[in-house]
């Protein structure tokens, strides 16, 4: 994967740098005999390269270790009942329609409904290049302002919501998961499925003892590969377990304390005004429908940029 995405990057290096050397080349020619088409077009050209290199140079920014992998992307409910429920079923709706428009698949391994509205929890994999790069930064808790849709009174309420976003770890990474660490339990999948996934006792849940993690996977019908997912789920979350604890004993030598998750970032608000503001970056929109609808990369550029 990495590897792949290093060869896509250079060839996008490589031909930004050819076409901004052809129009050179033009704006040399339009210096000897002005043509108004031939201008157009350098302004058009310009316009297209000036977004790449904009696109390019945020790439730049995700030198992670893990920032080239795919990842897996889970979302929390907060206290508020049925309206975080419901938030949380919004964001799904927002990282899944994000995921499309980028060009990334968005495979729904874990989804368990709320008892009114909205869900309790999901997990979803999300496939592509740069995926955990550019959504890392979505972890923590994020806060809706609304009329209720479920007050008869028509009051305003607050809703949170936590998102977690843990990068795939491919078999290259050494984890060790002792068979006496683990329970695994095999139960009914429940929600939308298929013949064969909603009737037999295909879902899988690991439990890992000494951690308290418990991962669950029900998006196939066969159990075996329910639980080969769910594995692989649970060394990404034990192995991000690990670079955590690292990071935290780095951050007390330096006397320092990092904003992790179970903090605000994000602020959405739908009344009494319309705003959507990130709270690292600055970055604001007073447009909510559009970032709901899935367009966060602006949001997302933002935070990467002033983690430079």
């Amino acid at each position: 994967m990495k590897i792949s995405n290093l060869k896509k990057d250079i060839t996008e290096y490589t031909n930004i740098v050819n076409n901004i050397n052809n129009n050179l080349d033009l704006l040399n020619e339009l210096n000897n005999t002005f043509d108004q088409e031939l201008y157009d077009s350098i302004i058009n050209e310009y316009n297209s390269l000036s977004k790449r290199v904009d696109d390019y140079e945020i790439k730049t920014l995700l030198n992670g270790e893990f920032d080239s992998s795919n990842c897996y992307l889970e979302i929390h409910p907060g206290a508020g009942g049925t309206e975080s429920c419901d938030w949380s079923d919004m964001l799904l709706r927002m990282y899944l329609m994000f995921a499309s428009s980028f060009g990334y698949k968005a495979e729904v391994i874990e989804k368990l409904p709320g008892e009114e509205a909205g869900i309790k929890s999901c997990m979803v994999k999300i496939t592509g290049p740069y995926a955990y790069g550019y959504l890392k930064n979505e972890i923590g808790v994020h806060r809706l302002v609304r009329i209720s849709p479920f007050n008869a009174a028509g009051k305003r309420q607050t809703s949170f919501a936590g998102v977690n976003v843990t990068p795939e770890i491919d078999d290259s990474v050494n984890i060790d998961i002792k068979d006496d660490d683990i329970r695994i339990d095999v139960y009914r999948s429940s929600g939308n499925g298929g013949q064969g996934v909603n009737t037999t006792d295909s879902a899988v849940r690991i439990t890992h003892i000494p951690t308290g993690i418990v991962v669950t996977c029900q998006n196939e019908r066969s159990q075996l590969k329910n639980k080969e997912t769910a594995m692989k789920i649970l060394k990404s979350k034990l192995y991000s377990l690990e670079l955590k604890k690292r990071n935290e004993m780095l951050n007390d030598l330096k006397g320092s304390s990092n904003i992790d998750f179970g903090s605000q970032i994000r602020n959405y608000v739908l009344e009494p005004y319309s705003l959507v503001k990130d709270l690292r970056s600055g970055y604001e929109s007073t447009n909510p429908k559009k970032i709901l609808d899935g367009d966060i990369y602006p949001l997302i550029e933002s935070v990467l940029r002033i983690k430079r």
